[in-house]
Formats: C-alpha cells, structure tokens, sequence
C-alpha cells in the first residue's frame, strides 16, 4: 500500500501559498508508516509549526498502470477524509534551500484517515467536505472545485506509478490551512457525515 498525495490541486490554496497554478497534477508520495487510523495523534517534537490539510481520499480498488480518463472510474468505488499534516516550518526552510521536502510531508502518522464510504449514490464531482477544530469550521470545500478530477489524477499518476488495490490517493486540500496544537480535536465530514475524529495529544 503506498499513499499519493496531490498538490495545489485547489486554486484558492494554491493562491494563500503563494504559489503559480499547476498546468498538470502535482504529486508526491508517503511511505505506508504515515497512515494513522487511530484516533490520536502525537505533535511530533521536530516542529514547531504543524499544519492541517484536509482532504478527499480515493481508494484504489482495482490494480492498474497507464489508465485512460475514460476508464479511471473503474479503478475505484470508495471514498474517505484524510489530512495531509504538514511540517510547514520545515516545508519552508527545504524549500529555501532548494531541498526534498519530504520530511515535512511523510513522517510517521502524517497521514490520518477516517471511515470510506461508497461511491453509490454520490456525484463525485459534487463532494462537500468540512474540518471542524474544537467545532470551529477550519476549511470547507468541495470536489467540484478540483483543477484536476478524480478521473484526471488517476489517470495522470498511472502513467508513472503502477496503481495497487489498496492504494490511497490524497486529491488535493482547499484554502483555509493553518496550524494545529496540543489539545485540539479535529473533526472531518464529508456530505454532512462524519468520518474521522481526531485527538492531537
């Protein structure tokens, strides 16, 4: 199982980082120790800036590699929340630097996800999503908003990484990002429904 995240895959995020609209998907990758499906999760002590991103996660149902647009629905049935925890003071200086900035991105636990529901039912390019801290709305957004769908990400990925079943694709988080400290509860919905909860101890 390997976990793919997509970048600036949200104009108004790709605008409150400062950063130029991608003309093609932007993607990197977590190792399988980022996954957290707990319901807590430990500040890591290396930062002292940690962000919340909160995100539709596709699940990969049905292995494949160089898939078409117009096939890429076949390829999953399911969908959850995820946050992509970011390092943002650690992103910063790599980047600076030039450098990876993986460490800010795949460290352990960096990758919680809640409950996947199916796909029955829901027009996947009309998905709502929320990110309560300590029940105040944090981020909201909604999957119709995408610069590049579902279908287009799968297809793009698969051209260079074999997709397994399994697989988690993180599509993307809109604006709204900021930091997350010691005692806040995080709370994620999707549709209206609730998906994960998440303790930050």
């Amino acid at each position: 199982m390997k976990i793919i995240c997509i970048g600036r895959n949200y104009a108004e995020h790709a605008k409150e980082m400062k950063s130029e609209l991608p003309t093609e998907p932007v993607f990197f990758m977590k190792p399988d120790t980022a996954l957290l499906k707990d319901q807590d999760f430990y500040f890591p002590e290396f930062t002292k800036e940690l962000h919340h991103e909160i995100e539709v996660v596709i699940k990969i149902a049905k292995a494949g590699k160089h898939i078409e647009e117009q096939f890429a629905s076949r390829y999953y049935n399911e969908v959850g929340l995820g946050i992509d925890f970011t390092a943002r003071d650690i992103q910063a200086h790599c980047k600076e630097k030039g450098l990876p900035w993986e460490k800010a991105k795949a460290f352990d636990n960096s990758a919680p996800i809640g409950q996947f529901i199916s796909l029955d039912g829901i027009e996947k390019n009309n998905i709502s999503f929320e990110l309560k801290i300590n029940g105040e709305l944090r981020q909201k957004g909604n999957s119709r908003d995408l610069i590049f769908s579902f279908d287009k990400i799968i297809a793009y990925v698969s051209q260079f990484v074999s997709l397994k079943v399994g697989d988690l694709i993180f599509t993307g988080t809109p604006e709204g990002v900021g930091p997350v400290k010691i005692g806040d509860r995080l709370e994620g919905t999707l549709n209206g429904k609730a998906l994960f909860g998440l303790n930050i101890r």
